[in-house]
């Protein structure tokens, strides 16, 4: 099969799977070629994601590989989330995203430490945002669930990865962190009572 073929093959398939993505080996499967091909094929598409005028790129993450859309285009993506959300998230909701956006995996627990007040329920609207997900159990008494920020917060925000979130000083105390963290992501919201 010939390259262009097997390029808009990939991406129909990259397009379908969705956030869930797919892995190299699934799609070395599909096309019927070694995974080094389909190597070569993802690289094909990521330069040309890369070097010509398009809203989406290649996302890599857990083995896995998907599109998703062009952090300078984030503001008109943040628009259409805007829209399709009759709310805005409470400032509970914004420090506790803040929260788990630097300290993840972080449990529920440790989140009450660091905010002072429970958090079951900006949990709950973050995770119904999928802005965060479940990212397993923490060893030890109860094994109480992990959360961690979730692909859809990277796009949300506009970021590639985590690394481009902005970095905290090292001498931070918590109320700090909370006040700098707070501060960018007010920049995406005006928060509203919950």
């Amino acid at each position: 099969m010939e390259m262009n073929a097997l390029k808009a093959i990939t991406e129909g398939l990259l397009f379908a799977s969705g956030d869930e993505g797919v892995t190299v080996s699934q799609l070395a499967r599909i096309l019927d070629i070694t995974n080094e091909a389909v190597e070569h094929v993802l690289e094909e598409l990521e330069y040309d994601y890369g070097n010509t005028d398009r809203g989406i790129l290649l996302m890599r993450s857990h083995n896995g590989v998907h599109l998703t859309t062009k952090p300078e285009y984030s503001s008109y993506f943040k628009k259409l989330l805007e829209t399709a959300q009759s709310s805005k998230m409470s400032q509970a909701a914004l420090e506790t995203l803040a929260i788990i956006a630097y300290q993840q995996p972080i449990t529920r627990t440790e989140i009450e430490e660091i905010r002072g007040v429970k958090s079951d329920r900006p949990i709950q609207t973050l995770m119904n945002r999928s802005l965060i997900e479940e990212a397993g159990r923490k060893e030890g008494v109860g094994r109480p669930i992990l959360f961690a920020t979730s692909k859809e917060f990277l796009t949300y925000f506009g970021l590639t990865s985590l690394d481009e979130l902005p970095p905290l000083p090292e001498d931070f105390s918590e109320q700090e962190f909370e006040r700098e963290a707070n501060l960018f992501f007010e920049n995406f919201h005006e928060p509203v009572d919950e």
